[in-house]
């Protein structure tokens, strides 16, 4: 359990327990009576405290910094994918390499600065769900059946 659920979870504890004292509650069980004290709030109002750490904190994704160079780049690996053959995945092949996808966008006028280099094209199209690999065409399934060992046909006769 993490964040709303451990505090709700150790916020019934301390009022079942301990009186709905956070103090008593780090004694007795060892928890954070700063994280006890704002569970019990969340109980008692209703709100849910959020934590800003993860909307503010690492690198922006690039799609997320550029998103009309993001549509522009899924309308061109879309012109360029193929389903798999045997539909056994939704994965989508493509034949676009990074290199031709810089070398595509910069022809439609994006500006240097909002194309990625070709590593993070690569891991762009792969977060997207584009995978380049080369498409093979569908094999036909085999008609013989496998031999069954009691049968008297399928023994091999020496």
């Amino acid at each position: 359990m993490t964040g709303a659920r451990r505090r709700a979870f150790q916020a019934d504890i301390a009022l079942k327990y301990c009186d709905g004292n956070p103090n008593l509650t780090e004694i007795i069980f060892g928890w954070g009576r700063n994280t006890v004290a704002t569970g019990l709030g969340e109980k008692r109002t209703g709100m849910i405290c959020v934590g800003a750490q993860s909307g503010f904190c690492g690198r922006k994704r690039w799609e997320d910094l550029h998103p009309e160079v993001a549509a522009a780049l899924r309308e061109l690996a879309e012109a360029h994918c193929q389903q798999d053959p045997t539909f056994s995945s939704s994965t989508a092949y493509t034949r676009l390499t990074a290199a031709a996808a810089i070398t595509h966008l910069r022809a439609q006028g994006f500006p240097p600065k909002s194309v990625p280099a070709k590593s993070t094209m690569a891991v762009v199209l792969n977060r997207l769900g584009y995978r380049l690999r080369r498409v093979l065409k569908a094999k036909p399934p085999k008609n013989c059946r496998k031999p069954m060992p009691s049968l008297p046909t399928s023994n091999t006769k020496t």
